[in-house]
């Protein structure tokens, strides 16, 4: 071989080498919105739904429908394609009424009417009926008719959870090994509610080992009686069970409205085993963001190991919230959640089942309302995941959502709360402001089944300019043609970049990131010179939750 021919050789070996870091060097694809004018597009769509209808007819009756509202009035097939749709979705809800799935019928009803679907007048079952039918048999509905009052009837209506682990080898010894909890009655059929990690090996698919659940009442605690995991919520740690007996005494669910910090509470468990003790404290704090799904309350009642999934009572008797968190070795820092989230976890919970929840794929914060803009209160888009159903949509950075199906949205908590009364795969219709354009719009979202670790599903999606945002609170702005130099546009206040010390502007690298083995958390290696540090060079790691109360 010429030694011009070989200098030619290396030249192109080189420029291969190059595009393929380049290529390398992008983790995704950046996503486009799909232009339904164009007809190429517009065909390859349909196919998609098409094949989805088989599936997924939800899905695919919210795609057609946002095909046929961005299409042409006279593009082929689409309005064909949407009715088909519709009619499929519908005859898909006659069978769950059949079948008296009530729960289902109404996910189906409620996407027919989100994309304005009349259901017939005799078509025998309306939404209100639907709504009505599966509340109907829902445990806990009802306000509780019998004598309250007595610490004594409290207690009798309060249960431990003994979940037995068989034998547990250790150094070649047998023992005994079980998991205690608490519960309390909300039916006199026998409907009990605990935590879902006081039950977990008993519908945990990863586990492998032995576990048979049981219940013991302050009556005869020397019996242990058969008790059956209804339906269960990780996210929430919330758990309904079931267990033939008649329950001596019904709580009733009340209002964790009607408490204010410094408002006496009770707390009835089994801590350390210790069947059926009460203790008192005060409500500390009542917005502590430890769940994604919303703020839980703070109490100073003492709480230990055993008390998880017992009730938190008023001075009135009524179901405030339930204990399902203390941090070991601190005193009097212990936590609960509110029993509105389980008043309206109930119905879904009580269908059976893995309870999952829904998002549409984004995040943002609470907005006030701005009388210089006209802007309302709401809930503010700060980041949109490519190809989520958010971004389907057409939902905006920058847009103010202000309503879902109708229900006021004052922010990202109320959002939270809204969505616990849907279950994913639900088309639903959020009101919007713009503030490009300063006018409200109505947009349909399908809501899809909430990631266990949001933040993941992000990076794995998006660029690392783009996902940094969300996950850290570092927006950032490539500066090279190599995707490890940046510099950071916009710092998310009280994010972990804010706290960390970054400013707008500094200069970053982005040497390594790292996703933990269970992917719920993130680390990223930087080397920058941050303006607040005289712009000294650095190196240092970043680390984050891959979970947060913002992502909705």
């Amino acid at each position: 071989m010429s030694s011009y021919k070989r200098i030619v050789f290396l030249i192109c070996l080189c420029l291969m080498a190059l595009l393929c870091v380049s290529c390398a060097s992008v983790k995704k694809h950046e996503y486009v919105p799909l232009d339904y004018t164009r007809e190429d597009v517009r065909n390859n769509e349909i196919n998609q739904i098409s094949a989805l209808l088989k599936k997924e007819p939800i899905e695919a009756l919210w795609r057609s429908y946002l095909l046929k509202d961005s299409s042409p009035a006279d593009a082929t097939g689409v309005a064909e394609l949407f009715i088909q749709c519709q009619e499929k979705v519908y005859s898909l809800c006659e069978n769950y009424v059949q079948e008296e799935k009530y729960l289902d019928a109404l996910q189906c009803a409620m996407s027919l009417e989100s994309v304005g679907f009349t259901i017939p007048a005799d078509a025998g079952f309306s939404r209100a009926f639907l709504e009505t039918s599966l509340l109907e048999n829902v445990p806990g509905k009802d306000k509780n008719t019998t004598e309250q009052g007595s610490v004594s009837s409290y207690i009798s209506g309060t249960v431990t959870i003994w979940v037995d682990l068989g034998i547990q080898v250790q150094k070649g010894l047998g023992y005994a090994s079980r998991s205690i909890g608490s519960g309390f009655f909300i039916d006199e059929k026998g409907y009990i509610v605990t935590n879902y990690h006081v039950i977990q090996s008993e519908v945990d698919p990863k586990y492998e080992g032995y576990s048979r659940l049981y219940i013991k009442l302050s009556s005869n605690p020397e019996v242990r009686i058969p008790a059956r995991v209804v339906g269960w919520d990780p996210l929430l740690d919330l758990a309904l069970l079931k267990t033939e007996v008649d329950a001596p005494y019904v709580f009733s669910l009340g209002s964790s409205s009607d408490l204010d910090v410094g408002d006496k509470i009770y707390a009835i468990g089994s801590p350390l085993g210790l069947e059926w003790t009460m203790t008192s404290g005060i409500v500390s704090a009542a917005n502590r963001q430890l769940l994604s799904m919303g703020p839980v309350m703070q109490i100073d009642a003492a709480i230990n190991s055993g008390n998880s999934g017992g009730p938190i009572i008023d001075n009135d008797g009524s179901v405030q919230a339930v204990v399902f968190a203390g941090i070991m070795g601190q005193d009097g820092l212990n936590f609960a959640i509110p029993v509105e989230y389980l008043k309206a976890e109930l119905p879904i919970l009580a269908a059976g089942g893995l309870r999952n929840h829904s998002w549409i794929g984004a995040m943002g914060r609470d907005v006030t309302k701005n009388e210089f803009t006209d802007s309302p209160q709401g809930l503010l888009t700060e980041y949109v995941m490519p190809g989520s159903s958010a971004f389907r949509a057409g939902l905006k950075v920058g847009d103010i959502v202000t309503a879902i199906n109708g229900q006021p949205v004052t922010g990202v908590d109320s959002f939270h709360f809204a969505l616990l009364r849907f279950v994913p795969g639900t088309i639903a219709e959020l009101t919007v402001y713009s503030q490009e354009s300063s006018e409200e719009k109505n947009i349909l979202v399908y809501l899809e089944k909430r990631p266990e670790q949001p933040g993941y599903e992000i990076y794995q999606r998006d660029v690392i300019s783009n996902s940094f945002y969300p996950i850290f609170g570092m927006k950032l702005t490539p500066i090279s043609e190599s995707d490890k130099k940046y510099s950071v546009a916009d710092i998310k206040r009280g994010s972990i970049a804010d706290e960390t010390g970054f400013s707008q502007f500094d200069p970053v690298d982005v040497m390594k990131v790292q996703i933990s083995d269970n992917k719920d958390s993130i680390s990223a290696q930087i080397y920058t010179k941050k303006r607040k540090s005289g712009y000294f060079e650095v190196n240092l790691v970043i680390a984050a939750p891959l979970d947060s109360p913002y992502f909705f």
